[in-house]
């Protein structure tokens, strides 16, 4: 019978292109989260910079976050530009680094630079199936539909939203919770994060299958809200 699984969704200071030292900061919020599971917004390791050269799982630059997964039995689900090229999801923990999803509904100019991946993806972890998904993924009914009939019985997203734009996290997350009676943990960039995006919304959460929010971030960098998941 599996226990209660607690979950954490950040919204980290991002600097463009810097992956060392935002994987440096990854790992502060390892540390320090007390969570199974910690989820991080979109491209969090380079910043939306739809140029960004893609990470590639053996990186040295990553050795700081996977030495805090292995201290902590931590899960981290870190967005990067991955080969292919994709908008990636690398799966970060004690055993290493992996591609675990490859974002598979682009929007803007990101048709233009990476190519979308072709199947949902779900984790399993401690008895839990987690479905992956990366901001657009989350408002095209279809993901949802596919990754919780792939067996996902919670729905962990990366996403970037304007600070105008701020409702669209929650007013999906609502949704999938509501038509599929799923987890639902959001982690949205805050700050400016590149890309065209000079004032991210922040307002990461975790919803439960009814689609009430259990922890909710505001607007600032760097805060960091958590959930059991049960």
């Amino acid at each position: 019978m599996r226990g209660p699984l607690r979950v954490a969704v950040a919204q980290p200071l991002t600097r463009s292109h810097d992956v060392a030292g935002n994987a440096e900061r990854h790992a502060a919020v390892v540390r320090s989260a007390g969570a199974r599971v910690v989820v991080f917004p979109e491209l969090s390791l380079t910043g939306y910079e739809l140029a960004a050269a893609p990470v590639d799982p053996a990186d040295p630059r990553l050795a700081p976050l996977r030495a805090a997964c292995a201290a902590t039995g931590t899960l981290a689900l870190a967005g990067a530009p991955v080969a292919g090229p994709h908008i990636g999801v690398l799966a970060v923990d004690g055993d290493g680094v992996r591609v675990a999803y490859r974002k598979m509904w682009l929007g803007g100019a990101e048709p233009q630079r990476f190519r979308p991946g072709r199947r949902p993806a779900v984790l399993d972890v401690d008895g839990w199936r987690l479905g992956l998904a990366v901001c657009k993924d989350t408002g095209v009914p279809e993901h949802a539909a596919a990754t919780v009939a792939a067996g996902a019985d919670a729905y962990l997203a990366g996403v970037l939203e304007s600070a105008e734009d701020a409702a669209v996290p929650e007013e999906r997350a609502v949704r999938v919770a509501a038509a599929h009676g799923v987890w639902v943990a959001a982690a949205s960039f805050a700050g400016s994060t590149g890309g065209g995006y000079p004032r991210a919304a922040g307002g990461s959460g975790i919803w439960s299958p009814a689609g009430v929010a259990v922890a909710r971030a505001g607007a600032d960098v760097g805060e960091v809200v958590g959930g059991a998941l049960r």
